[in-house]
């Protein structure tokens, strides 16, 4: 409100020369049609003036459109990759147990070194299966004698029979003795194989290549054929299994895309490793092998399992590991800071996106996954679009604002793959 002072409605005298008179006239001295005109004049001036403040103070209080940062979504080509924790194990295990009754005369190996198929670990005492071979070897000298003996006779009965010098029943005889003798050389061959065998089976040897652990007995132990306790463990190392567990409702909606195109899906999956208590990678490059035909009932996963070289012996089974298994790549998706996406009650992913005349626009996309520090969005964005990273508190649907590029350091820290900055707006 602006206020009239007293002094404009104060009429002073003037000389004619202009000078004033210093003294107050009274108004009645004055005509009042002058005296009209004048307070007329003054207070029109006084209210132009209060208008033109308060119609300054009007326009310089209009609130400016909210500055928000944005960058431009720039579809690329993702490698689909996923981490999964799993545990190695050997590729191949041996238990060794021996297969004959005997004591242990010897043992053959140093506990903890490398041993290769067939060599020999353990003597067993063969003496007693070297007599039972040299007996099956002497009752298949006396079978063999009796053949020849029979074998002749029979002969000679052949041509009788035919002059019938001998019956027919008698010649019948001796072609069976023949057969049983025949039979007897048969049986006797057999058993002279196995006490060959028994007597290899005192040689207790490797059945795999790989590490050897502890021997279990030493000389003078008795052992009994097949029984519980195993005598050594030998473990191949090179190669080694990693078994790892995945989702199965991610592993059903990868094979989904896979079969439909969506992803592409490399000959050889590339596995690559890193030991957890260390947190070192491994540096060489393993490969899935299969995945496993049944969900665990009790955690909902499937079992998958990759096979890695391991020359130097670095992997151990047993180790706990964690995996990244590279399933392919998939088109045309948009890599978005964590910050810029917002959810609803229901965990619905969305984005704000800054449209023509800068107006913002609330956006639905789909975001499941992440890479980084970035969101992995699939669906509901195009290339180009200006994205808000920053200034989200001011968002409402077709608000104005100003939109502002990311600089190119927030871009490195943000979204290093996600957009490009956006151009600001004109």
């Amino acid at each position: 409100m602006c206020t009239v002072p007293y002094s404009l409605l104060t009429v002073h005298a003037f000389r004619r020369d202009g000078t004033p008179t210093h003294q107050e006239m009274p108004p009645m001295m004055l005509s009042k049609t002058f005296l009209r005109l004048m307070t007329t004049a003054a207070l029109s001036a006084v209210l132009w003036s209060c208008d033109s403040q308060e119609g300054g103070q009007a326009a310089g209080g209009a609130r400016p459109a909210p500055e928000v940062t944005v960058i431009t979504a720039a579809p690329q080509t993702l490698r689909i990759t996923e981490r999964l924790p799993g545990r190695t194990v050997a590729y191949r295990s041996a238990e060794v147990r021996p297969q004959v009754n005997g004591i242990i005369l010897k043992r053959l190996f140093e506990e903890g070194t490398e041993v290769t198929e067939g060599q020999q670990l353990y003597q067993i005492d063969p003496a007693t299966y070297k007599a039972a071979l040299d007996s099956a070897k002497a009752q298949l000298a006396k079978a063999d004698a009796t053949v020849k003996s029979a074998r002749a006779k029979a002969a000679r009965y052949g041509e009788l029979v035919k002059l019938k010098a001998v019956s027919r029943q008698d010649y019948d005889d001796v072609t069976a003795t023949l057969a049983e003798s025949v039979a007897s050389v048969a049986d006797a061959q057999a058993t002279v194989d196995a006490a060959e065998i028994n007597l290899a089976y005192t040689r207790v040897t490797a059945p795999i290549s790989g590490r050897i652990g502890r021997s279990a007995v030493t000389e003078g132990a008795l052992v009994t054929a097949n029984q519980a306790t195993t005598l050594a463990t030998i473990t191949q190392l090179d190669p080694i299994n990693v078994d790892l567990t995945q989702s199965s409702d991610k592993l059903l909606k990868l094979r989904a895309q896979m079969a439909n195109g969506t992803v592409q899906a490399p000959e050889r999956v590339p596995v690559t490793l890193q030991i957890d208590n260390s947190g070192t990678p491994y540096g060489l490059t393993g490969t899935l092998q299969f995945s496993e035909v049944v969900v665990d009932e009790t955690t909902g996963t499937v079992r998958l399992r990759a096979t890695f070289p391991n020359p130097n012996r670095i992997l151990l089974p047993g180790l706990f590991v964690r995996a990244t298994v590279d399933f392919g790549s998939r088109e045309n998706v948009f890599l978005i800071p964590q910050r810029a996406v917002v959810r609803d009650a229901s965990g619905k992913a969305a984005l704000w996106v800054i449209g023509d005349g800068d107006k913002a626009e609330r956006r639905p996309v789909t975001a499941e996954t992440t890479q980084g520090t970035n969101w992995v969005v699939t669906e509901g964005l195009k290339g180009g679009e200006r994205i808000v990273i920053a200034g989200l508190q001011s968002m409402a649907p077709g608000a104005q604002v100003k939109a502002v590029a990311a600089p190119p350091a927030g871009q490195e820290a943000g979204q290093p793959a996600g957009g490009q900055p956006a151009p600001a707006a004109k």
